[in-house]
């Protein structure tokens, strides 16, 4: 154990104003945990219960000393994030100076600091877009990521674990697929949006690919092992809620939930790739037909953990949310 059973370590979470710092952190608050929030700037709304710790711009020149000051564990959780609008000159710059850059100076000053352990939020991304019909992303494998985002992720992790070799800080690294819960955005929330409307979708024939998903309520029940389990020190995770499930399946689970009768066109995948290709959309149309599936017996292999919440009731907590 990183402390003793009569004492909580003091977490600071970066990005905690984020979708999945900002559950984080209320759900180490109910845990009895000491939490110090890390923000970019005090115009982001939070609530005001704990400690606030103003970052700034994270990039190779933040200075956290202050906030890091008797902090047991950081669990990083900000980063530049994949954009499907992307309007920078230069993405694999701004993406590096955050992700990779940003990353390895925190880690650096948390470990001159006397922080123990350093909890890194990458993603599935690293280990690549897809995975073989019938077969799991492992932790393990070659990584083999595909744009700016995924690359920095990579070599921030990379250069993560060399900052652990060096120092002796613990390092643990978790690669989230898609996250969901209340206040998810982008792709997820159209989706559940256009089935709110009852819009007819054409994916009545994505039947046979296979997504990992993971709700945010076992991502964060996840890092709360990884807070203090000894068997975590220096590994690799993959996560999910561990019921990977086709497209089609996927609307008809939402509409369920929703209690709306959705309309799924029988379109073939071939014309939805065709399409897609037409209107220069295939990477979003191949997160919807193809597979991307994650192996997480390692998780209870080694940490005796298994997913705590099921899919439809992650979902349905999802749908809770009057916003989306």
């Amino acid at each position: 154990m990183i402390e003793s059973e009569a004492h909580r370590p003091l977490v600071m979470v970066t990005g905690a104003n984020g979708f999945v710092g900002e559950a984080l952190v209320t759900s180490l608050m109910l845990k009895d945990f000491a939490v110090r929030r890390a923000v970019r700037c005090m115009s982001c709304e939070i609530s005001d219960d704990g400690s606030v710790f103003l970052s700034g711009d994270i990039n190779g020149s933040t200075n956290w000393m202050d906030g890091l000051e008797g902090v047991d564990v950081v669990v990083h959780a900000a980063a530049r994030v994949h954009v499907m609008d992307e309007r920078s000159l230069d993405p694999i710059a701004d993406f590096r100076s955050v992700n990779v850059l940003g990353s390895v100076n925190l880690a650096r000053q948390a470990a001159r600091s006397g922080v123990k352990r350093f909890i890194y939020l990458s993603s599935v991304k690293v280990n690549g877009e897809s995975s073989t019909v019938g077969g799991s992303l492992k932790a393990s494998d070659t990584p083999r990521p595909l744009g700016a985002y995924a690359i920095s992720k990579s070599e921030a992790e990379l250069e993560l674990l060399e900052v652990a070799s060096e120092t002796g800080l613990e390092m643990v690294i978790i690669r989230p697929p898609l996250v969901y819960g209340p206040g998810v955005k982008a792709n997820f929330a159209l989706l559940i949006r256009a089935i709110r409307m009852g819009i007819p979708l054409p994916f009545g024939m994505v039947t046979a690919n296979r997504r990992s998903m993971v709700s945010v309520y076992n991502l964060i029940d996840f890092i709360t092992v990884c807070l203090e389990h000894p068997a975590a020190r220096n590994e690799t995770f993959m996560i999910s809620d561990g019921h990977d499930v086709s497209t089609a399946d996927l609307v008809t689970r939402i509409s369920n939930a929703i209690g709306k009768n959705i309309i799924l066109i029988p379109v073939p995948v071939f014309l939805l790739e065709k399409m897609a290709l037409i209107f220069g959309k295939q990477g979003f149309m191949e997160r919807l037909t193809g597979n991307l599936q994650v192996d997480i017996n390692k998780n209870f292999s080694l940490l005796n953990w298994r997913p705590k919440s099921r899919l439809d009731e992650g979902l349905m907590k999802t749908l809770d949310n009057p916003k989306i």
